[in-house]
């Protein structure tokens, strides 16, 4: 099937190859002999009500060093692409919302997005866990410190995150008796100006967070276990975290059943979910990572089940 693909990134030159989802599907594109178009979100604009991008078709190759090789940069509708690959990663601000809003545009003349781009303004990746009552540990999201302050009065142990973080970027864990409690509330919600999330603290965090890839939906079925470094709450790879695979278990497969239909209807085609202990604690749709650890680890092509469902969805119309 012979398909353009457009795929909008950070700066290519500045990922990490072996750790890099987006770059695991570039190389599945190229096997398939898609035609591959690389641009960053700056590269995109709306003229007389067509989204136009700078676009540099590329190739890549699976090494350490001289990963990619681009063509001079062109000008191309977006409407040229059969699909566009949306990979920016957070935060989740204006310019990315503006950008959403170009996609949209998009999406409406027949090509296909992913994630969908008005889901991905309406899915913000700590929010959207909170509608899935079951899945979750006990929450407040607000601005007001007094509200935080009643929260850990109530629950002892929590951790507190902006709505806009990634890779565990202003995490904080907040005792009931600690000493910097008032200045950490006064730091994060920047004087009651900024709304953030707190959670009851998960005492399993200890044995590790679990990244759980689906694709419209469906789990795969193994999961990269993150462990956090010793003294350390977060468990993210980007924070000195390990990897490490995991089979999905019972409760694992019941959350990702529990959100299906959620994720089918927004069009949320390919999600990383993060499940502590029992309970679902982050929707990741922006842009996901863990591809590349789990085909290592379990010998797997993840980005091929990806595309294989993308390119049904094309043939479906």
């Amino acid at each position: 099937m012979s398909i353009k693909l457009g795929v909008i990134m950070d700066p290519i030159e500045g990922i990490k190859v072996s750790k890099d989802s987006t770059f695991a599907m570039l190389l599945e594109a190229q096997k398939r002999g898609y035609e591959i178009h690389y641009l960053q979100a700056r590269d995109l604009f709306l003229k007389d009500d067509a989204v136009i991008a700078n676009t540099a078709q590329i190739r890549v190759q699976d090494q350490a060093s001289n990963w990619f090789e681009a063509s001079a940069s062109s000008q191309l509708e977006m409407s040229y692409f059969d699909v566009v690959l949306m990979r920016k990663d957070p935060p989740m601000n204006m310019e990315y919302i503006y950008t959403t809003y170009l996609l949209d545009r998009v999406q409406k003349l027949g090509t296909l997005v992913v994630n969908h781009p008005t889901s991905l303004r309406n899915a913000n990746e700590k929010l959207f866990a909170t509608q899935f009552d079951d899945c979750i540990t006990p929450y407040v999201v607000t601005q007001q410190q007094a509200v935080l302050n009643e929260f850990i009065d109530e629950h002892k142990q929590v951790v507190v995150k902006p709505l806009d973080g990634m890779a565990g970027d202003s995490i904080f864990q907040v005792n009931y008796d600690d000493t910097n409690r008032n200045v950490i509330l006064e730091t994060i919600t920047q004087l009651d100006q900024r709304t953030v999330m707190a959670q009851k603290l998960i005492p399993e965090y200890v044995d590790g967070d679990k990244r759980v890839l689906l694709i419209n939906g469906e789990p795969i079925l193994y999961a990269l276990l993150r462990v956090p470094s010793k003294g350390e709450l977060r468990a993210n790879l980007a924070k000195g975290g390990t990897g490490q695979g995991i089979e999905l278990n019972a409760r694992d497969r019941y959350i990702c059943e529990q959100i299906k239909p959620a994720l089918q209807d927004m069009q949320l085609c390919f999600v990383g979910i993060d499940i502590i202990g029992k309970y679902l604690t982050e929707i990741n749709v922006t842009s996901p990572t863990g591809i590349r650890e789990l085909d290592k680890m379990y010998d797997l092509n993840i980005s091929k089940t990806l595309f294989d469902h993308l390119e049904s969805q094309l043939k479906a119309g």
